[in-house]
């Protein structure tokens, strides 16, 4: 065979596999190309609050301070979704932002129904006058109810909440089983403590040993009620003694 032949043959493959690479990069790029415009599709389709819109939202959860008013204008953004493009976290904090609300879950349930729980807040606490703690120590803002008029006033420098309302609870606990109320509880930038008992008697608690000098208030009160002056101010902040400050504005009503 000439080399003339030979050349003309290696053109003729040389043309066929071309062929072939651009039949083949051809139809490859017609299947990517159906791919993405499918992606797309699929796309739009599931970001389509009218083609899948949200059908149903369940609420549950006991609610007594958050109102439907507040849990429809939290949802807009929701609603506005499509069962799938729906932001389950955005809508998680939109609730959380609620005033009342401590925590809220937020989960689908196929076909294109939401569920919500939620969990308000267990207000324990007044906080420096301002603010609420609940039952973990933990500061919240919201109105007040007539029914959190009776809570205990406490107060406090900020990151003292947890230490605040422990400290509160076991002094209320020792009062109380000795027939006296907690009312308020402070403590003083110099980690001092202030108590108002709810008959209105001030004990001064000094920074240490306050389960031991509320013992010692305990055990004297009965001989300080018997003054016919109701006792204004107890100053326990002595290692072995008090000062008692006496009402003289009044003679004694109640002994508690």
């Amino acid at each position: 065979m000439s080399w003339s032949d030979k050349g003309r043959q290696l053109k003729h493959k040389l043309a066929r596999v071309n062929w072939y690479f651009c039949t083949g990069v051809v139809f490859l790029s017609c299947v990517l190309g159906t791919v993405v415009w499918g992606c797309v599709q699929l796309h739009e389709l599931l970001n389509d609050a009218d083609a899948l819109p949200i059908e149903a939202v369940a609420i549950k959860g006991e609610r007594i301070y958050t109102t439907d008013d507040e849990i429809k204008n939290a949802l807009q953004s929701l609603m506005q979704s499509s069962f799938f493009s729906a932001d389950v976290v955005d809508v998680q904090k939109a609730l959380e932002a609620l005033p009342w609300v401590y925590h809220a879950s937020v989960r689908r349930e196929w076909p294109a129904k939401f569920k919500i729980t939620l969990q308000e807040q267990q207000a324990v606490a007044h906080w420096n006058e301002v603010s609420w703690l609940n039952i973990n120590g933990e500061v919240f803002d919201a109105l007040a109810y007539s029914e959190h008029d009776a809570l205990p006033k406490l107060f406090g420098p900020e990151g003292t909440e947890i230490e605040v309302l422990t400290s509160y609870q076991q002094l209320d606990d020792l009062l109380t089983i000795n027939e006296f109320k907690l009312a308020s509880l402070r403590l003083s930038p110099r980690h001092a403590w202030h108590a108002v008992l709810a008959n209105g008697i001030e004990i001064e608690l000094g920074r240490e040993d306050k389960m031991s000098r509320i013992q010692r208030f305990i055990n004297v009160y009965p001989t300080l009620k018997q003054s016919e002056k109701p006792v204004a101010t107890v100053d326990l902040r002595y290692d072995t003694g008090f000062a008692v400050g006496w009402d003289d504005s009044k003679k004694r009503v109640d002994n508690k």
